[in-house]
């Protein structure tokens, strides 16, 4: 038997623990939307489609969340026009303000994003029972700012 205070566990475990969850959730979820006729949909495009929100952003507003530049914002913003799950258009409070949107094939796409992540979860609570998710959902809650992701991550990972 093991004594749990023998047990000591590298701290360089964790966070390469935590990553390896978060990598393989974003990997199924992809296979799967990939079958649901979402192919050309990359991780960093979730962050994307999350920053531009359901009312639009401007290219300055989106670089600033996505911590990456204007024209860095914008050339994604190009991309995900052309695979047309955004647009551009104007700002109908302010016509000088230019707004990035979703369209209707971005909505979707974050709808079953969603839905398939709620497959997950329930693939996880089927694996550790539902108590243990909730508890381990807690703790995370707990030693974090909170459950809300940082939409920055793909430049912060960048950051020297």
């Amino acid at each position: 038997m093991s004594d749990s205070s023998s047990d000591t566990r590298a701290g360089h475990g964790l966070p390469l623990l935590l990553l390896r969850a978060f990598q393989e959730l974003i990997d199924e979820l992809h296979v799967q939307l990939e079958q649901e006729g979402f192919p050309d949909v990359r991780p960093m495009h979730g962050f994307v489609l999350q920053a531009v929100g359901p009312h639009g952003t401007t290219a300055v507003e989106l670089g600033r969340a996505l911590g990456v530049s204007k024209q860095a914002a914008g050339k994604t913003v190009a991309g995900l026009e052309a695979q047309g799950y955004l647009e551009r258009g104007s700002d109908p409070s302010d016509s000088r303000r230019k707004l990035v949107r979703l369209t209707p094939r971005g909505r979707a796409l974050l709808s079953r994003s969603a839905a398939v992540l709620d497959a997950l979860r329930a693939r996880w609570s089927d694996g550790l029972g539902e108590q243990r998710l909730r508890d381990l959902e807690d703790a995370l809650t707990a030693m974090t700012s909170g459950p809300a992701p940082r939409l920055d991550t793909p430049a912060w990972f960048g950051r020297g």
